[in-house]
């Protein structure tokens, strides 16, 4: 009897534990979506608290990952994976104040780049100089990494920083392009900067270009247009 009622309880509990880890896998299953934007989410926040001149400087001499086919959509684990930012180099801040868009500048397009704010897509690119193009992924959530391109309008502002000066463009375009519109990403004469995205589900891109218009020496002041503090 007092082996059964053993083996009994010891069903019991592996039962129990069974059930609370299918509870929380299918939760988890439910709420993926949620939780993954919440992540990215967090991401873009961290990185943007702890920008700093020093740390911009440093990440210029890293090496990124700019070969546009190893981008690949967002998912899940993959954004988990980028919570160790093993791979994530930091080298400015991007802002569209009009349409509430904040986020990192990332070196490459690497996964945790992409999955923490926009990514540089030529090795060889600077602020200020020629075309500055940086992509980012679309997000069916709204204000979530490069969502909110979508909303733009000709004429807005777009802000850059390296944390030494803050570049302030104009929007003169916004267009579908296919995905093979990769001029969008060649450098030219003129100084403009360039931001890409998903548009139709993946199908074209939405592509972005501003004039520079105003270059000024960063200062806690013009900052703020980052939420930087």
């Amino acid at each position: 009897m007092a082996e059964n009622k053993k083996r009994h309880n010891v069903k019991l509990i592996v039962t129990r534990v069974l059930a609370i880890i299918l509870l929380i896998v299918g939760l988890a299953l439910i709420f993926n979506k949620q939780i993954r934007n919440y992540l990215i989410t967090q991401n873009q926040n961290s990185a943007m608290t702890t920008i700093s001149k020093k740390k911009v400087e440093q990440n210029q001499k890293k090496k990124g990952m700019f070969d546009f086919k190893k981008v690949k959509e967002v998912d899940f684990s993959q954004v988990a994976k980028s919570r160790r930012q093993k791979d994530v180099y930091v080298i400015g801040a991007l802002a569209i104040p009009d349409v509430n868009m904040r986020l990192p500048i990332c070196l490459g397009m690497s996964d945790d780049a992409m999955t923490t704010g926009g990514g540089t897509m030529r090795p060889d690119q600077k602020m200020g100089k020629g075309n500055y193009p940086i992509a980012g992924h679309y997000m069916t959530t709204k204000g979530i990494l490069f969502s909110p391109l979508e909303d733009v309008k000709k004429g807005e502002l777009v802000y850059l920083t390296n944390m030494k000066r803050v570049f302030t463009y104009k929007i003169y375009m916004k267009k579908k392009v296919n995905p093979y519109a990769v001029y969008l990403v060649d450098n030219t004469n003129k100084p403009i900067v360039t931001l890409i995205t998903c548009a139709d589900g993946g199908v074209n891109r939405w592509a972005v270009r501003g004039n520079l218009i105003k270059t000024q020496a960063a200062n806690k002041t013009n900052l703020k247009v980052f939420n930087i503090k």
